[in-house]
């Protein structure tokens, strides 16, 4: 089975809680929202995630350009874009590092049985149906509308693949 680490899941609600607040504290229904700051504790008791597990996640977030950091009494993190343009992906590849499968499709090009191999390149088809998918979920995708505006997510948020 194809799992996230838990590293993941946290680092994808803490974008989704950053989304969220953000569109509840915009000035006014009408007005584009502006980039909120909300600090690590306040994501962590949102969603009962260890706090320093997850300040280092967010540090991580931040390194990688998908964040914001503020530092200050009213300092904390905030979207470094619109939800609408960060994907699952990007965060996933932030926390965890490139996707692969399988041991054979890495970073360091072929495996010792590469010339041999019949399963390589339907392996590789499958590695890259998932990044499509996954680049295919916006942040935005995975917050819950009251007025049902993001309907058009795929199946209501991230999607579980078994292999």
């Amino acid at each position: 089975m194809l799992r996230l680490t838990k590293k993941a899941d946290y680092g994808l609600m803490a974008l989704k809680y950053l989304a969220e607040q953000t569109i509840l504290h915009a000035p006014d229904a009408g007005s584009h929202p502006t980039a909120l700051a909300f600090s690590a504790k306040d994501v962590a008791e949102a969603y009962h995630i260890p706090p320093q597990l997850l300040a280092k996640i967010l540090q991580t977030l931040a390194k990688a350009g998908l964040l914001v950091s503020h530092a200050g009494t009213n300092g904390g993190y905030a979207l470094a874009r619109p939800a609408e343009e960060i994907t699952a992906f990007e965060v996933i590849r932030a926390i965890d590092g490139p996707l692969f499968i399988t041991s054979c499709i890495t970073i360091h090009g072929a495996c010792d049985l590469a010339g041999h191999c019949t399963i390589k390149e339907p392996l590789r088809k499958v590695n890259d149906s998932i990044k499509d998918l996954l680049n295919g979920i916006k942040i935005a995708d995975l917050i819950e509308a009251p007025d049902h505006e993001h309907e058009h997510s795929l199946g209501g948020g991230l999607v579980s693949i078994a292999l």
